[in-house]
């Protein structure tokens, strides 16, 4: 179906975020904590909190550095107020960009993004402008070679709601938010073991960019993942050579 270069794509994102891990480390604890304070501290109780630690553990984070972000959630610790914003806009080639923070300074993080979007050649937009473009929903892609047909039985059987075979090979299992973390074990109970997962907001329809035009998305997305407040950047751009 769609997406002849996604197996190429994934990969180059996890890379980049695995160079990256320090920085990530945290944010992690940002969201940890936003979601224990949220929900409470107990990862059985709490989607948002065990997709959150697991996402941590899956970047090696120090479990003292979870149990602390926790910690600060549920009160038991001093930490600071986050605030949750998000900011959308375009990038380059038309393509739709959502951005979303975790901030103590809502000023200064609107400044930060709106100045990244103005100096990489993108446009920040209203409310909602892009949200639209985008699903919320869990994806586990798969590498080429995986048998599709039993792994397709196995991941409706688990409850995802998809299963997409693309130009390159690649498998991608689409799952509802909150069921990812329970997909994502049957398969692995099923003997399938994805080789990169995420709950994502999942672009509806893709913009490939190449040349000069890839280069420059390449630019502005780095230039909002730097950003301190930034949590997760998602675009519908599907870079190439």
């Amino acid at each position: 179906m769609a997406g002849h270069s996604k197996w190429a794509n994934i990969q180059h994102r996890k890379g980049r975020q695995d160079e990256r891990r320090g920085a990530a480390f945290s944010k992690l604890a940002k969201e940890i904590t936003v979601a224990a304070k949220m929900g409470g501290g107990d990862v059985g109780f709490n989607p948002r909190l065990r997709l959150a630690v697991d996402k941590a553990k899956g970047v090696n984070m120090p479990k003292d550095k979870i149990d602390n972000a926790i910690k600060k959630g549920t009160g038991e610790l001093e930490g600071v107020s986050y605030e949750e914003i998000r900011y959308e806009g375009y990038g380059i080639g038309g393509s739709a960009l959502i951005v979303d923070c975790l901030t103590d300074n809502k000023t200064r993080t609107v400044a930060d993004v709106r100045h990244a979007f103005s100096k990489h050649g993108g446009n920040m937009g209203t409310d909602g402008c892009v949200a639209f473009q985008f699903k919320h929903c869990g994806q586990l892609l798969f590498a080429p070679g995986t048998d599709e047909d039993t792994l397709m039985e196995a991941a409706l059987e688990a409850g995802a709601e998809d299963v997409l075979s693309h130009d390159d090979g690649s498998i991608e299992v689409v799952t509802g938010p909150w069921e990812f973390t329970a997909v994502k074990e049957a398969l692995e109970a099923a003997g399938f073991s994805a080789e990169f997962g995420e709950v994502t907001m999942r672009p509806e329809n893709i913009i490939e960019l190449a040349g000069d035009e890839a280069v420059r998305m390449q630019k502005l997305l780095d230039a909002l993942e730097a950003l301190d407040d930034v949590q997760d950047v998602y675009s519908s751009a599907e870079l190439g050579d």
